[in-house]
């Protein structure tokens, strides 16, 4: 099927007015929209408004569709689709932050009637094509019916003359009745000699979707994130019944694209946590002490929770963005903790640490510590660092978070996600993290599992005195 986001699909019955705001202008667009609602509807009740973005972007988004919330009932029978979108409309004009509700097409655009009389309009020598190609100059253009082109005598170029009546004077009942359809004894019969002519309405417009009919139900959005109004809007299709036999219901316009975002920021935000497991094993060749860095990872999720919480931000793309920052700064502060706490618990030195009380002398080899005292010990000759990243990353995330300046909405959950995990992750690697490390290693070995002989801490170590006696 042709996306609708390429072409102008609708008719006559519909007009659209594009407006741009002056460059400076500080209205807010939602509280203009909700003024301008109030007004039609007062001054205009009849007629339907919809506020649509006019730029190619927003319609892309939403994948052709005119507005955010876009309900698509689709079957062979278009009378059952327009009696089970009847009952979705009715559920959806109950949900408060909804607005525009309409039909995306045209179900009963009027239209006139002409019934011919066969029997009048053979006893007056009347044709059915002529009162057919009558209708069609008078209401359209001849061009339609016959075409008729002109040679200029003095260049030869032909061109097309058509003939047609002009549309101010075919404006009422009468006018059409009195369109002269064939001549007569040199007189004119009229179309309402010959036929019947009423006002009746009719489909407008016809979609289609794989082969089948289509109705549509188009919302805009008001006051409300757009997960919320997904979740109430599937709870207003669920409501509305299972729909007849045949017959689809499809959410469409910019739900189907968050659902299918945030789905696959969730598992990428998994993959990311369990690749990082997979490469601490293989750095620390401890799936323990990968473990251990890894534990601070739901605090960083529950930082970020309670940061978007407080200061009212939805979940978004950019929230997970600064979620997945968040723990990879997380994860490094960690590292950084056990790192040294492993160390001073088997007993080897670090040549970036002060002194410890697991160095006798100079010279003499380090005292391995227990896992308790060796998680305070990390703890203790890694505070400054950890303390030192995490504020320099807060700080230089606080101006985004702020959401000052041009679009600065925009990306503000990013940086109210990457404080709210590092201010949680921070508080978790000094205060929780050693515990854990206390916990999980107070049984553990200081022999290394590594097979590489040169690591002296291995049980294959080959030690280079011996080889060479």
């Amino acid at each position: 099927p042709v996306n609708l986001v390429y072409q102008w699909n609708g008719g006559s019955e519909e007009g659209v007015l594009q407006v741009q705001l002056k460059r400076g202008a500080k209205v807010p667009i939602e509280d203009l929209k909700e003024r301008l609602r109030a007004r039609f509807a007062k001054g205009l009740p009849e007629v339907k408004f919809s506020f649509e973005p006019s730029d190619i972007v927003s319609r892309v988004m939403s994948f052709g569709s005119p507005t955010p919330i876009e309900v698509a009932v689709s079957g062979p029978n278009l009378t059952a689709n327009r009696e089970f979108a009847e009952k979705l409309r009715e559920n959806l004009e109950k949900i408060a932050s909804l607005r525009d509700i309409q039909f995306g097409q045209a179900l009963d655009y009027p239209t006139v009637d002409v019934a011919l009389n066969r029997e009048r309009a053979g006893l007056m020598g009347v044709k059915t094509v002529d009162v057919s190609r009558s209708l069609v100059a008078a209401t359209s253009s001849s061009r339609f019916t016959q075409p008729v082109y002109w040679a200029d005598p003095n260049s030869g170029v032909a061109y097309q003359i058509q003939v047609q009546i002009p549309q101010p004077q075919m404006n009422s009942m009468e006018e059409v009745k009195n369109i002269p359809v064939a001549l007569r004894d040199g007189k004119s019969v009229l179309l309402r000699n010959v036929a019947n002519v009423s006002s009746a309405a009719a489909v407008g417009q016809y979609e289609r979707y794989n082969m089948q009919r289509m109705v549509t139900i188009t919302a805009n959005i008001s006051g409300e994130d757009l997960g919320g109004v997904a979740n109430r809007v599937a709870q207003a299709i669920k409501n509305a019944g299972d729909p007849p036999p045949r017959v689809g219901v499809a959410v469409r316009g910019q739900i189907a694209p968050m659902r299918q975002m945030l789905d696959g920021l969730e598992n990428g935000l998994l993959l990311a946590v369990v690749v990082i497991f997979l490469l601490l094993a293989a750095n620390f060749q401890s799936f323990q002490l990968s473990f251990i860095v890894v534990s601070t990872v739901p605090a960083v999720i529950a930082g970020v929770v309670l940061m978007l919480w407080f200061t009212g931000t939805t979940a978004n793309l950019q929230s997970f963005m600064g979620a997945i920052m968040a723990i990879g700064v997380a994860v490094a502060n960690a590292i950084l903790l056990v790192t040294f706490a492993e160390r001073a618990r088997v007993g080897q030195a670090s040549s970036l640490s002060a002194p410890t009380p697991s160095v006798a002398g100079a010279g003499e080899t380090p005292v391995p510590l227990s896992a308790a005292e060796a998680a305070i010990e990390g703890a203790r000759s890694r505070l400054r660092p950890i303390l030192m990243t995490s504020l320099a990353m807060m700080a230089g995330m606080f101006p985004m978070a702020l959401g000052v300046g041009e679009s600065g909405e925009q990306t503000a959950p990013l940086g109210r996600a990457v404080i709210g995990g590092l201010a949680a992750a921070t508080m978790a690697t000094l205060l929780v993290l050693p515990s854990v490390f206390a916990l999980v290693r107070a049984r553990a070995g200081t022999r290394s599992r590594s097979l590489d002989p040169d690591d002296p801490l291995s049980g294959h170590y080959i030690s280079p005195v011996g080889s060479a006696r």
